[in-house]
C-alpha cells in the first residue's frame, strides 16, 4: 500500500479516547435522567431523591471536582443544615425530622453537583435544559388531564380543584414549570422563524399548566420572569434590528396568550377558580393567626429561640406551617440557618447579576436561570421553598456559570486562551 493510500485511510480513534466519549455519553445520559425525574415528586423521599443521591454518590467516587470558586455555596448550605441539626436537639419529639434534614442535606449537595458538573461540562447546560421542558410538559400534560377529569382516576393529578401534576402541592407544581417556560420564550424571542411553531406547542403546554395549577405565586413568577428577560435581550443587544424583533415578538406572544386566556375563562368553572384565586389575600392570610399574623409571632419565637425551635414544629403549634422562607430558616435552622441562606441569597443574586449580561456561550443558560431564581426567592416571602427541588437546580445552574466566568477571568489574567472560547463547542448556546 501507497504512502498517499495510507494517508487516506480513516484513523482509528485511540482506546483512551473512545472510553472517554462513552464515559461523556453515559455521564450525560444520567444527568438527564435525573432531571426527567423532578417532575414527578408525589412523594418523600421522591424517586428524584433515591435516583439523584446514588448518582451524586457514584460521581464523588470517579471524580467529582469541586472547584474554589463553589465553596462558598457548599459551606453556605452545610452550615444552613448544621443549623437545623441543632435546632433539632430543641425538640422534644423527633418525629420525622431526621428524614426531613437528610433531604435538606440532600438538596444542598444536589446544587453542589449540578453547580460542579455544569462548570466543568457546559454543554450539559443544554441537556438540563431539555430534559426540563419535557419533563415540565409532561407533568404539565397530566395536571391539565387532571383538572379535565380527561381519564378515570386522573383526579390524582389535581389537589384543591387545582391542577397538581405529578406533584403534592399546585403551589410547587406551577413554580416548578417557570424555568422551562422561560426558556421556551427565550428560543421563540432570539430562535429563527421557522422554529417557532415547535417552540409554541409545549410553551403553550406549559402556560396551560401554569394557568390551571391557579397559584398566584407561580402566575407572577412567570410574569416577572418573562418581563425581566425581554428587559434583559432589549438591554443586552445594540442591534436595532434585534430589538425591534424582541418587541413584535413579546407583542405577540402576550396577544397569543390573552387570546387563550379569553378562550380557558369560556370553560365550565374556570372564571369562579380564576376569580377566587386572583384576589391578593386570601381568608387564611388575613385571618386571626392567619399567614401575617404568624409572621409576628414567629420573629417573635426567634428572639427567644435563637437555635430554633426545630423543623416543622412550628405548623404543630399554630396549626399552619410558616409560609415565609425567611421565618422558615429562623424556626428550623435557628439564627445559624438564617444567616447562611440570607448570605448566599445575597452572593447569588449579586454574583448572578454582575455577570449576567455578558456574552459567554452558557450566557442563555445563566439569564434564565436567574430571573427564574429571583421570582422564586421573591415567592419565598409568601410561601415555603425549603425543599422545592428546582430551587436547588436553580443554585447549581447560577453558580455553575459564576464558576465558568471566574475561571475565563483567571484564563485572562494569565494569558491563557479564555475558557468561554475554548469551550464554546461544548455550550452550543441558542442563537440569537
Amino acid at each position: 500500500m501507497s504512502a498517499v493510500a495510507h494517508e487516506l485511510q480513516p484513523r482509528a480513534l485511540p482506546p483512551s479516547a473512545v472510553n472517554a466519549k462513552l464515559i461523556s455519553l453515559i455521564a450525560s445520559a444520567a444527568i438527564g435522567i435525573g432531571i426527567l425525574l423532578s417532575g414527578f415528586v408525589i412523594s418523600e423521599p421522591a424517586p428524584y431523591e433515591i435516583y439523584m443521591a446514588g448518582l451524586i454518590a457514584v460521581w464523588a467516587l470517579f471524580g467529582l471536582r469541586i472547584s474554589r470558586a463553589i465553596v462558598p455555596l457548599l459551606v453556605l448550605l452545610v452550615a444552613m443544615n448544621i443549623g437545623g441539626m441543632i435546632a433539632m436537639t430543641q425538640m422534644a419529639d423527633l418525629a420525622n425530622t431526621p428524614l426531613y434534614l437528610a433531604v435538606s442535606l440532600f438538596l444542598a449537595f444536589s446544587a453542589v453537583f449540578f453547580a460542579s458538573v455544569t462548570s466543568v461540562q457546559p454543554s450539559l447546560y443544554r441537556l438540563i435544559f431539555i430534559a426540563y421542558v419535557v419533563s415540565a410538559v409532561a407533568t404539565s400534560l397530566l395536571g391539565i388531564a387532571g383538572y379535565f377529569h380527561a381519564f378515570p382516576g386522573a383526579e390524582v393529578f389535581t389537589k384543591y380543584d387545582r391542577a397538581a401534576g405529578a406533584f403534592q402541592d399546585p403551589n410547587v407544581f406551577g413554580p416548578f414549570l417557570v424555568l422551562p417556560g422561560t426558556y421556551l420564550l427565550y428560543l421563540l424571542l432570539t430562535g429563527p422563524v421557522s422554529r417557532m411553531p415547535l417552540l409554541a406547542m409545549p410553551l403553550l403546554i406549559i402556560t396551560a399548566g401554569i394557568f390551571f395549577s391557579f397559584s398566584r405565586g407561580a402566575w407572577g413568577m412567570f410574569a416577572v420572569s418573562a418581563v425581566l428577560l425581554t428587559a434583559c435581550l432589549f438591554l443586552q443587544s445594540a442591534s436595532g434590528k434585534f430589538r425591534l424583533r424582541v418587541v413584535v415578538m413579546t407583542i405577540a406572544a402576550v396577544a397569543l396568550l390573552v387570546i387563550a386566556f379569553l378562550i380557558i375563562l369560556q370553560l365550565p368553572g374556570v372564571s369562579d377558580m380564576f376569580t377566587q384565586r386572583a384576589q391578593l389575600e386570601q381568608s387564611y392570610d388575613s385571618a386571626r393567626l392567619g399567614r401575617f399574623a404568624r409572621y409576628a409571632i414567629g420573629f417573635q419565637l426567634a428572639i427567644e429561640h435563637p437555635f430554633g425551635i426545630g423543623p416543622l414544629v412550628f405548623g404543630t403549634i399554630y396549626g399552619e406551617d410558616t409560609h415565609d422562607i425567611w421565618l422558615k430558616t429562623l424556626m428550623d435552622y435557628g439564627w445559624l440557618g438564617f444567616v447562611s441562606f440570607l448570605t448566599l441569597t445575597l452572593w447569588t443574586i449579586g454574583t448572578g447579576f454582575r455577570i449576567l449580561l455578558r456574552d459567554r456561550p452558557w450566557q442563555p443558560y445563566l439569564l434564565c436561570a436567574f430571573v427564574a431564581y429571583l421570582g422564586n426567592i421573591g415567592l419565598g416571602t409568601f410561601i415555603d421553598i425549603d425543599h422545592w427541588r428546582h430551587l436547588y437546580l436553580l443554585l447549581g445552574l447560577i453558580w455553575g456559570a459564576i464558576v465558568l466566568e471566574y475561571r475565563h477571568q483567571r484564563d485572562l489574567r494569565l494569558g491563557a486562551p479564555p475558557s468561554s472560547r475554548t469551550n464554546r463547542h461544548e455550550a452550543v448556546a441558542p442563537g440569537r
